[in-house]
């Protein structure tokens, strides 16, 4: 056969694949794939990846191939493309999902890929060195850490940490596992290239992927696409694609990173040392989009003000059924519950169509929908007793089994929330940035006496603060105003990006975020605070 009749038949191989691709996904419902983490990786983006490959391996060098999450076998069609046929050596695959993984077998029956429909968690990896393999390329089912069993979540940890010796987080997602698993069955020198999430950059239990990038291998580079291009059309989700050998890394070693446009024409890109990787949290900061620089200028004045030398950032209330415990007042009547054991509580931001939300004359927001949180910590015999009404709505949770859920077990009495007192501001934890028109997070001036939902964060004045607006209640809606006209980016760049230009930011990273500008927008707190601000951080 020429090597223009291959070409042809390996491209109507792959308009095969995709057409049956199309047809297995269809028959799952979109829920059951997002559980599963079963998302196919395009033709485009494998073939761009598979040539990156080509341009790291040495001419000579035979490929062993393996790929531990088949699917439908976008990366050995793209393998096949890019490859002369005679330099694969070996091409492996593991699908533990039989509707896909017979399917593939059928697929690529005319060509030599040993295609294994199990789990390959559970597989006995090679143990010598011959046997195992020289390029692993991967786009690992994306299961978040909550979809994985505890037992089995023991068992990947256990295996995770024999196979890479890297303790993991037990909030890492799957895609991690696989990740450390592949180690044992990785050549000395091999090369590796993973599709994954790219929120292991910055979050925490990211950090021991990071450790095992720097201290066990030698990274190549890292590939981050815009947040809007998602590169799955069924799945909103920010993907990096990481290429690293197997090799202790030089100590001078520099990482290659880049930014958007495609794996050939990136948009940005920067080299940095592996030294600096390791004391740099959050490594989407490394390379990112152009925008508008937060930076002091050489010149400025400005004070090193975060967020959390002003406030303490809490999380809103997680009820774990907001369904039972946030209640409107029709249902307040129908069940007759009594008022004392009831909280003005924040509708979620998008019923909110204001910044500033104010009071009536019992300190209840002036809202359209106003509704309240369910709160007591009167035990259940007491409650039987001398509140029946409650008694019989509490009732009403238990035949849902709402008591037994995790965030209830966790309280006592089951019923009883957290401690969250109203706070004078208010941030929304997620949004999207949509440029003229909205801003990813919201700041929310709050004069009502309300808590609010886990789907904001909280800001509570610290001490010295507090003590300036008794003083002058006037400076805190210049805080306000302040905080909405920071550049967005001065919070982007402390949170976290997913699939579709989502923006989320943690407490933690709300309160790290800096506000320079604070000296030239809010004046007032400036002349009030400046000789005290350093003194916050203490």
């Amino acid at each position: 056969m020429t090597a223009a009749q291959t070409m042809r038949q390996l491209h109507d191989i792959e308009t095969l694949r995709l057409e049956r691709q199309a047809r297995l996904d269809a028959a799952k419902t979109q829920e059951e794939r997002n559980r599963l983490g079963q998302f196919a990786t395009p033709t485009s983006l494998a073939t761009d990846i598979l040539a990156h490959v080509r341009d790291l391996l040495p001419e000579t060098v035979s490929v062993r191939f393996l790929d531990p999450a088949f699917g439908t076998g976008s990366f050995y069609s793209a393998l096949m493309r890019i490859f002369p046929s005679d330099r694969v050596a070996l091409a492996t695959g593991f699908e533990i999902d039989p509707h896909y993984g017979l399917e593939a077998q059928r697929i690529w029956k005319s060509t030599a890929l040993d295609l294994r429909t199990t789990d390959f968690t559970r597989a006995t990896r090679p143990e010598l060195e011959e046997e195992k393999y020289n390029l692993i390329v991967c786009n690992p089912p994306y299961v978040r850490h909550h979809h994985i069993p505890t037992k089995e979540k023991h068992r990947l940890l256990e295996l995770a940490h024999q196979s890479s010796g890297t303790q993991l987080n037990g909030l890492a997602g799957l895609y991690c596992y696989f990740m450390l698993l592949c180690h044992q069955w990785m050549m000395e020198d091999g090369l590796a290239a993973w599709l994954i999430p790219s929120e292991f950059l910055d979050v925490n239990y990211g950090r021991q992927i990071k450790h095992y990038l720097l201290d066990k291998v030698t990274l190549l580079r890292i590939h981050r696409f815009q947040a809007e291009d998602v590169q799955f059309n069924d799945a909103t989700v920010s993907s990096v694609v990481v290429w690293f050998r197997n090799q202790q890394p030089n100590i001078d070693h520099v990482v290659d990173f880049t930014y958007g446009g495609s794996l050939s024409v990136p948009t940005a890109t920067k080299q940095v040392a592996v030294s600096k990787l390791a004391s740099s949290q959050k490594w989407t900061r490394i390379v990112a989009p152009k925008s508008k620089s937060i930076e002091k200028s050489s010149g400025s004045t400005s004070l090193n003000v975060t967020l959390g030398d002003l406030f303490h950032v809490k999380r809103g209330i997680a009820t774990g059924a907001n369904d039972f415990f946030i209640l409107g007042k029709d249902q307040i009547v129908a069940y007759n519950l009594p008022w004392e054991f009831l909280t003005p509580i924040l509708p979620s931001p998008r019923y909110l169509d204001t910044d500033e939300v104010l009071a009536d004359e019992y300190g209840n927001p002036k809202l359209k929908q106003q509704l309240f949180l369910l709160n007591c910590r009167l035990p259940e015999q007491t409650v039987r007793v001398e509140q029946p009404a409650l008694w019989q709505y509490l009732e009403i949770g238990k035949a849902r089994s709402i008591h037994q859920r995790y965030l209830a077990t966790h309280r006592t009495p089951w019923y009883a929330q957290e401690s969250r007192p109203a706070a004078p501001l208010l941030c929304t934890y997620m949004g999207r940035q949509i440029p003229g028109r909205r801003r990813p997070f919201r700041f929310i001036l709050n004069r009502t006496m309300a808590t609010a939902p886990n789907v904001y964060l909280m800001l509570y004045p610290k001490p010295s603060l507090a003590v300036e607006l008794t003083r002058n209640p006037q400076l805190l809606r210049s805080i306000w105003t302040a905080l909405n006209q920071l550049p967005p980016q001065a919070l982007i760049s402390e949170g976290r990006v997913y699939g579709g230009g989502l923006h989320k930011i943690e407490p933690a990273e709300l309160a790290n975020a800096p506000i320079h500008e604070i000296e030239q927008l809010a004046p007032d707190m400036s002349r009030s605070l400046g000789k005290q601000l350093p003194l916050f951080s203490l």
